[in-house]
């Protein structure tokens, strides 16, 4: 089972939203995503609802600024879960 945590700050801080499956509207969770933490699993986040918009891969480790994962603003939108394991 894969799981993100996104945080609407960076360094992990403010409101969090966990997710362990895909998820094709984070909108209502969150206003901005400035960090995030991949516990498990490998993920595609989006900029836009619905798998939409420019998307980076993430994998297991942690992003205390969207700058890591070389995002061009802290708009994520939707997010889908890749494969399990590292």
């Amino acid at each position: 089972m894969g799981k993100i945590i996104f945080y609407e700050d960076r360094n992990f801080q403010g409101r969090s939203y966990e997710c362990s499956s895909d998820n094709p509207d984070l909108q209502p969770h969150f206003n901005a995503c400035n960090s995030a933490r991949v516990e498990n699993g490998r993920w595609m986040i989006y900029e836009r609802p619905n798998y939409m918009g420019h998307q980076y891969v993430l994998n297991r480790g942690e992003y205390s600024d969207y700058q890591q994962w070389q995002g061009f603003n802290d708009s994520i939108k939707s997010c889908r879960l890749l494969s399990q394991g590292l």
